[in-house]
């Protein structure tokens, strides 16, 4: 986890300010543009809030290196199953390219990443989703990269733990993709029944047939703030009624108010709550 990495307090020399140096405020050197409140972020302050914008609290995306490096204990993760990846198997046109590009960009072979690790000492079985590879689309091998890490928790005994971002099936491989929802909702079956602990972490945007399967079946159901959760999007849903949709409609503070999940966690403070409640696990399978 990034905790104590800055060290003592730095003297830092006064620079110029932007309009003086000739430079346009949304085009600094090391900075980026909230996307939500369109405010300044200097790199710095980024690193240092784990990608939350320090005004709006817009919780930017985290790539699965990120997520493992503020999330579990420091060199405790080890990969499962990572020789696996996707080919075009219906020979979709332009797919095989498309999951070229989509490695090269990532460094990843997969939408999906799944390990072991530790969080606060305890043991758990990741599943860590990537929004950067094709929208964090579920496809065959994402299923059964799935399926694996949930049989190898019921195995063991481990609790599970997901982190999920997804904008759904992978259409490129059509009625394939779709069958691993069925799939991975039999393994959480088998894993409930086990009495093995599942926890659910839905970032931005979790949607389609991922949060329609394995996603929405944790024990536990936990948000980031302002995470836009849902089968179809708003736009499909207000264009199919016809009907204007409440305020922040499938986002996170409206799924907890309807009920839908079980609360709602900023960035910062997921490893301890899920530290909680694993604490709280242990403690009544051993009562």
């Amino acid at each position: 986890m990034l905790k104590n990495v800055w060290g003592k307090k730095k003297t830092y020399i006064t620079l110029p300010t932007p309009k003086a140096a000739g430079l346009r405020e949304d085009n600094l050197p090391g900075s980026t543009t909230c996307p939500a409140c369109k405010g300044l972020i200097s790199e710095v302050d980024m690193m240092r809030s784990h990608k939350v914008c320090p005004r709006c609290h817009y919780h930017y995306p985290l790539t699965v290196g990120e997520r493992i490096a503020v999330t579990v204990d420091a060199d405790s993760f080890k990969e499962m199953d990572a020789d696996l990846q996707s080919s075009n198997y219906l020979d979709f046109p332009g797919y095989t390219q498309k999951l070229k590009q989509a490695q090269q960009t990532t460094g990843l072979k997969e939408a999906v990443v799944t390990g072991e690790a530790t969080i606060a000492g305890y043991p758990v079985i990741l599943i860590i989703m990537d929004s950067r590879f094709m929208m964090g689309s579920m496809g065959i091998v994402v299923g059964e990269k799935v399926l694996r890490a949930i049989e190898r928790a019921t195995a063991s005994k481990t609790p599970l733990l997901l982190f999920a971002t997804s904008g759904g099936a992978r259409m490129q491989e059509g009625m394939l993709s779709l069958v691993q929802m069925a799939r991975t909702n039999a393994a959480v079956s088998s894993l409930q029944k086990a009495g093995v602990l599942y926890v659910s972490v839905l970032t931005d945007p979790t949607t389609g047939g991922t949060i329609a399967s394995f996603a929405s079946l944790a024990d536990i159901i936990i948000a980031e703030p302002g995470a836009l959760i849902g089968f179809a999007g708003p736009r499909v849903i207000r264009q199919t009624i016809g009907q204007e949709l409440p305020p922040n409609f499938q986002r996170a503070e409206f799924l907890l108010e309807h009920g839908m999940i079980d609360l709602i966690s900023v960035r910062e403070t997921i490893p301890t709550t899920i530290a909680r409640i694993l604490k709280l696990h242990e403690g009544d399978a051993n009562g």
